[in-house]
């Protein structure tokens, strides 16, 4: 599998494993040290180094982190560094806030050891723990999607594999991973999903289940992906952008398919600095469009205020009206998009 997934990035020859010590990361790290020994893979130079980032959560933490560094040298890895971070609450929960303190650190070790590709150790379980949240959470298809086997530099070449193939790796390896306590720990909904849930479809439903969740996700990356390019395709085709405001033509929006017309709002109103906002948000914002008159505004995370000018404000207004929305020739109303100024302090 990680041949392929290297051969699919075309041998890129400096590598990063993420490690954290745990079997799925320690089992990835071995495989990758198969070709850090013999310099090559099917004959493309390479060379594998490591990072283990340290979140400091948990007491320990420091210990763990200098015996998987040991282990990773101990498996002929070079260089092998450790990254401490400061996981700072972002109002999206511990774990996203943990994971984007450890992406931040990945991307730096990255650049700093001149590596194309960070390989992780996420695997089907991973996958199909995943799809099982998104559903809980009532997410799109992206968030059902899952996670990609190729993102940027990140490389996954274990979504493939179960948890108890990475298991086996480690014993064929003599190699002893460690096991972090949060995984089991009933607090957090991941772990749930873990150690409850997955085993209880599994029991009532057959076995497989995971596979399918998998499979799942494998199939909707590709509608995501293609509803991605559409709709980027014809946000850059709507969007009318005067300094930080964009607005939208409203007869163009109401003609979209939902899927496509949901999105674009929500181009637009991540194009003036805003964020992804939630499915409520997005209704909200698209109801102005069954409004007549001035209407809004409605209020979308990051700052952002959409609002609906009517076509004859618009031709009242002249060439430029209010935030410098062009007017002129103006044929329907349109939906404008402005970030709000933060208040000064």
């Amino acid at each position: 599998m990680l041949r392929d997934a290297l051969a699919a990035a075309g041998y890129p020859e400096r590598i990063l494993v993420a490690c954290s010590g745990g079997p799925d990361s320690m089992a990835l790290a071995a495989v990758a040290a198969y070709f850090a020994r013999r310099g090559h893979v099917d004959g493309h130079p390479v060379s594998v180094g490591a990072v283990v980032v340290d979140h400091q959560l948990q007491p320990g933490s420091a210990g763990v982190a200098a015996t998987t560094a040991t282990a990773l040298r101990e498996l002929g890895l070079s260089p092998v560094n450790i990254r401490d971070v400061e996981v700072t609450p972002t109002g999206m929960g511990p774990e996203a806030a943990a994971r984007d303190a450890r992406h931040a650190a990945l991307e730096a070790a990255a650049h700093e050891a001149g590596a194309t590709v960070i390989l992780l150790g996420h695997t089907l379980d991973d996958q199909a723990e995943q799809v099982l949240l998104g559903l809980a959470r009532g997410s799109g298809t992206r968030s059902l999607a899952g996670m990609r086997p190729a993102r940027g530099r990140l490389l996954r070449p274990f979504l493939g594999l179960r948890r108890a193939d990475t298991l086996a790796i480690c014993d064929v390896e003599a190699l002893e991973p460690w096991h972090d306590p949060s995984n089991a720990d009933p607090a957090f909904a991941r772990s749930r999903t873990r150690v409850e849930v997955l085993p209880l479809l599994e029991e009532k439903l057959g076995p497989g289940v995971a596979e399918s969740l998998a499979r799942t996700a494998a199939i909707l990356q590709l509608d995501a992906d293609y509803l991605e390019d559409v709709a980027n395709d014809t946000f850059a085709r709507l969007q009318e952008q005067s300094g930080s405001t964009i607005s939208l033509p409203e007869e163009a929006l109401r003609v979209l398919a939902p899927a496509l017309r949901f999105r674009v709002i929500a181009k637009a109103a991540a194009a003036v600095g805003g964020q992804q906002p939630s499915y409520g948000r997005l209704l909200a914002a698209e109801t102005l469009l069954r409004r007549h008159g001035s209407a809004g505004p409605v209020e979308l995370p990051g700052g952002v205020s959409v609002y609906r000018l009517p076509l004859t404000q618009l031709l009242a207004d002249g060439p430029s009206g209010p935030g410098g929305v062009p007017r002129g020739g103006a044929r329907c109303g349109k939906l404008v998009f402005r970030l709000q100024k933060p208040p000064q302090i």
